[in-house]
């Protein structure tokens, strides 16, 4: 059960979305792939699996908010095997929330946000002494379904939009990831990289009485870093995480000006019931090239093998006698 449910975190590389253009604006959360054994092909069937993070900002001034993202992802890991690589398929639509931390005329509205479906593949291999190595690439299809997001008071004044400039473009996305399985362990890196079409405008007009919410928006490129380090005993998963992102283009003009990145650390405890496991894990902010961008942020995971191939029974053994 060990390897199955480590695999199949293995493909569920799930999506997701920064609430704010200062903090981060990678499509891809940071951190949202830490816990899994994103190395590891994962054996043939389909597999669902949700994530979902709840950001607690410490800025806490007028229209301040919270942030939560949903990422459910359902996962087909396929027969096809070219070259010895597992071909296996995924599709996640994530959605993003904010809570506005303060009450009053003043504070903000609690809204949510379509990111775009995400659509990709990944590649894994098993190169024996329980190492995995698996290349991923797609696309979030943010111009056929991704929104901006505007936030607005509770007594109705503007307060910002596009909440989410980066989905003016869909995002390229790419990744590679090696894992350790052996032994109880999961030692993981996987490495993301963000691309965009940029500049790049929303379609339509802009929304009236809320400024320049079309764009165009210089949209940067970015990369993220999750990093895992965890051991199971028995049912039990306890261990470390780190994860982090850097901003490729940090130019005046650009919605990461000034931003060069962050990274977080923290820790992971999961359990496997059988039939689901459970994940759960928390970091806070150690580095940051943004005054006041500290946030802590606490995750919870499930992940449900959902179908796999029947074992083909075997032949009965002929009975022999003797006559």
């Amino acid at each position: 059960m060990m390897k199955n449910w480590l695999a199949a975190g293995a493909l569920a590389l799930s999506v997701g979305m920064t609430a704010t253009a200062s903090y981060a604006q990678t499509t891809t959360v940071p951190g949202e792939q830490v816990g899994l054994a994103t190395g590891a092909p994962l054996p043939e069937g389909i597999y669902a699996l949700n994530t979902f993070v709840y950001r607690i900002n410490e800025n806490t001034g007028p229209g301040s908010v919270d942030v939560g993202v949903n990422i459910p992802v359902l996962v087909w890991s396929t027969p096809l095997v070219p070259l010895g690589g597992r071909i296996e398929l995924l599709v996640a639509p994530p959605t993003v929330f904010t809570f506005g931390k303060n009450g009053g005329p003043a504070g903000a509205r609690d809204i949510s946000i379509n990111v775009g479906t995400f659509v990709g593949g990944i590649w894994a291999f098993d190169l024996g002494g329980n190492v995995g190595v698996s290349l991923l690439g797609g696309v979030y299809l943010n111009e056929l379904n991704g929104d901006r997001g505007v936030l607005v008071s509770n007594a109705g004044t503007f307060l910002g939009a596009p909440v989410l400039p980066q989905l003016a473009s869909n995002t390229y996305r790419a990744g590679i990831a090696i894992s350790y399985t052996g032994d109880g362990y999961n030692l993981t890196a996987n490495l993301t990289g963000n691309f965009y079409d940029s500049p790049a405008s929303f379609g339509g007009p802009n929304i009236a009485g809320f400024g320049n919410t079309r764009g165009p928006f210089t949209i940067s490129d970015s990369l993220n870093l999750d990093l895992t380090a965890t051991k199971k005993f028995g049912k039990f998963e306890i261990g470390a995480i780190g994860y982090g992102t850097v901003n490729l283009d940090t130019s005046v003009g650009s919605l990461a000006a000034g931003n060069r990145g962050s990274f977080s650390l923290g820790g992971l405890i999961g359990y496997d019931f059988g039939p689901v496991t459970a994940q759960v894990y928390a970091a806070t902010t150690v580095v940051t090239s943004v005054r006041r961008s500290e946030t802590v942020e606490v995750w919870g995971r499930l992940i449900v093998p959902l179908y796999s191939p029947t074992p083909v029974a075997a032949a009965a053994t002929p009975i022999m006698r003797k006559y």
